[in-house]
């Protein structure tokens, strides 16, 4: 569940944002995933702090199951549709601003259903967008990722918004990343075809409340040891380096681009502060009540 004070956080480090959506609808795919939930939370928030009177239509898979586990997340304010990003049913309300972050975030999809995964980003993609047109809506946010860009050079600290790297497409999880490429292709196109106003958001490392715990998220992972009380395990030689962005000011990003970003101008949404997977797996540890350890393997 995620703390009152992380949502005052978000609301003081939005100004401007909030007085734009007064009064507006938007469209939110990707809303029971973990960035989806902290837009919708902040969303709520702001709407009842300060007594904004908009709506947010929420598109799910299974919004009955979503709402039976976070009861927390039913509110009059929000409309959740049932549906698949590839091909929902557009809901027939006006709409002012769309919030793209539908994405399976999954490794072994990835790898073992990679045309699943390119499919669900694609033509969920242009779904989307087609329903700004239909819609006639201004500005639609695509949370993309940082794979766009491909492998990082080891020469290469921290990467620009304008590295030109790209997915070696003979590559065996090369989906995700060149699905993403494409999604903010078809953004471009929409935008000089049809005046839709396309905010991108590429999008590296979080943590934060609703991270999952048991999938490719290492620090999910070293979360999930420590709070069962056993010993972190690193698989690797621990020497490789990641970065965390905290979930708040990550919604805070999202935010403040969705309003004030210049259209079809990639934003890098990361922290720049990195360290080793094993210097991370012994912060995590140094919470441990058992005080386990942990083991590289």
């Amino acid at each position: 569940m995620i703390r009152e004070d992380d949502l005052r956080h978000i609301l003081n480090h939005t100004g401007g944002v909030w007085e734009q959506l007064a009064g507006k609808t938007l469209f939110l795919t990707g809303g029971t995933g973990f960035l989806g939930k902290w837009l919708l939370a902040s969303f709520l928030y702001a709407n009842d702090t300060l007594s904004l009177n908009a709506k947010i239509i929420v598109l799910s898979r299974n919004p009955d199951k979503f709402l039976l586990q976070h009861p927390g997340f039913k509110h009059a304010n929000a409309v959740f549709i049932k549906g698949d990003v590839r091909f929902f049913e557009f809901p027939t309300d006006p709409i002012d601003y769309i919030i793209h972050s539908a994405t399976e975030a999954s490794v072994s999809l990835n790898l073992e259903q990679p045309l699943l995964m390119y499919d669900t980003i694609a033509e969920g993609t242009r779904r989307v967008l087609e329903l700004a047109r239909m819609r006639q809506v201004k500005v639609v946010l695509h949370t993309s990722s940082g794979a766009v860009y491909g492998k990082q050079p080891h020469d290469l600290t921290h990467i620009p918004e304008d590295f030109t790297g790209g997915q070696d497409v003979y590559d065996k999880g090369a989906a995700y990343g060149e699905g993403k490429r494409v999604a903010e292709m078809l953004g471009n196109i929409y935008y000089n075809s049809y005046g839709i106003e396309s905010k991108i958001a590429r999008c590296f490392a979080f943590v934060g409340p609703y991270l999952s715990l048991d999938t490719h998220f290492a620090i999910g992972n070293f979360l999930r040891d420590v709070l069962d009380g056993n010993k972190i395990t690193v698989k690797g030689d621990g020497t490789a380096y990641r970065s965390y962005l905290y979930a708040s000011d990550l919604t805070t990003w999202l935010w403040n681009i969705l309003i004030f970003g210049k259209t079809c101008r990639p934003y890098n949404v990361g922290s720049d502060a990195d360290l080793t997977i094993e210097a991370l797996a012994r912060m995590v540890a140094s919470f441990s009540k058992t005080k386990a350890g942990i083991e590289i393997t």
